[in-house]
């Protein structure tokens, strides 16, 4: 009997110290940055260290990838940070902290559960979407006074073109994390700071940035020559814009490209003649920045060989192809032989593993760079 209890003791030990997700705290170094905004130190200190803890939750949990344990939806996100880092991270350590004129850097030693910090990114979206926020200045002739529409006709328009061609959309505007005028600054100065703060907090990996002026060219009851006089208000409203990314490879921001672009409108008042110049703005804009959109997607692209286990007839190949071409950010899928595809793909190859795993259908085996092994289960 006792010979049996020390069995089961023995056993019991071995299982708590070697069984996969009951594992001892992973301690490693990471850093975050935040924005300083307002002079706020305190706050950004804070969102600079929980970035810093969330950075040590992605390391250890990239360790256990590379071990074959696979983490669905693997992304940064605020609101995991705020309610849910706390019990990944069982203690930390800050090693330095460097503070410049806008930001703050924190370096510490994070000691991290891998179990819970697998928990903590197993629900997180993928980090695909497009985040738009172009505020519109609008005349009020009424008060004299012009103000920012941060919602308007322009970026209605483009995020509505944007969702027709199967991105995932974000409008920056109703969340009030950030204001006109600092996006004015940002696209004058070509800072990234706010642009990259905004990218961590909304997970996308593309953003379109500008702001609308507008200029009255010609006012009603002017006179336009020939003893005639204007009948209309003539608003010319211009676009200033940058198209910015995240590097996967650096995870720098990149500025993909910056530029202006402008379009008339006429009416009785200035008022509807800035937002008919709008329109039309929107109207001649959207194409342009899809098109550059989808050049950078398709400069970035890379193929990425996938694998399919268990596939035995063709209706379920081609189930499997529909599938795929159905993934966001995937731009092309080709057919290498039963069960075996090329998938064209802009994106870190976890995300795309992340997508196929969501589908219900697969379980992910194995996957490197530029290759995913998985079994398709009826």
């Amino acid at each position: 009997m006792r010979k049996i209890a020390a069995a089961i003791i023995f056993l019991l030990t071995i299982l708590c110290q070697g069984t996969p997700g009951v594992a001892n705290p992973k301690c490693v170094d990471a850093n975050g940055e935040a924005a300083i905004m307002n002079d706020d130190i305190p706050s950004a200190t804070l969102e600079a260290t929980a970035r810093a803890k969330w950075a040590a939750v992605e390391q250890v949990v990239g360790a256990e990838i590379k071990t074959q344990t696979f983490v669905q939806d693997f992304t940064l996100v605020d609101e995991v940070i705020k309610q849910q880092v706390g019990g990944v991270v069982k203690s930390y350590k800050i090693l330095k902290q460097e503070k410049t004129d806008d930001t703050i850097v924190i370096h510490l030693n994070a000691c991290v559960e891998p179990k819970k910090a697998q928990q903590a990114v197993s629900s997180m979206a993928l980090n695909n979407a497009v985040a738009v926020f172009i505020p519109a200045r609008r005349p009020d002739t009424q008060r004299g006074i012009d103000e920012y529409d941060e919602t308007n006709i322009l970026s209605e328009t483009l995020i509505g073109k944007l969702a027709e061609q199967n991105y995932t959309v974000i409008d920056v505007a109703p969340t009030h994390v950030i204001d006109a005028q600092t996006i004015e600054k940002a696209v004058k100065t070509g800072s990234t700071l706010a642009v990259r703060s905004m990218m961590y907090k909304f997970l996308s990996n593309i953003m379109i940035i500008g702001k609308t002026d507008y200029s009255i060219a010609v006012k009603k009851g002017e006179d336009i020559g020939y003893n005639l006089n204007m009948p209309f208000n003539s608003v010319t409203v211009r676009l200033t814009y940058r198209i910015v990314a995240k590097n996967n490879e650096s995870g720098n921001i990149e500025i993909l490209c910056a530029g202006t672009e402008q379009a008339k409108g006429l009416s009785g008042s200035v008022e509807d003649a800035a937002q008919k110049a709008l329109k039309n703005l929107a109207e001649a804009v959207s194409p342009v920045l899809l098109d550059k959109i989808g050049r950078y997607i398709q400069g970035n692209t890379k193929k990425i060989s996938i694998k399919v286990a268990n596939v035995t007839n063709i209706d379920v190949n081609m189930e499997i192809k529909e599938i795929l071409q159905h993934i966001i950010w995937v731009s092309g899928v080709e057919e290498e032989r039963m069960g075996e595809f090329v998938v064209a793909y802009p994106e870190n190859t976890l995300y795309l593993a992340n997508s196929i795993r969501q589908k219900g259908s697969f379980k992910i085996v194995d996957f490197s760079t530029y290759s995913i092994t998985l079994t398709y289960e009826e």
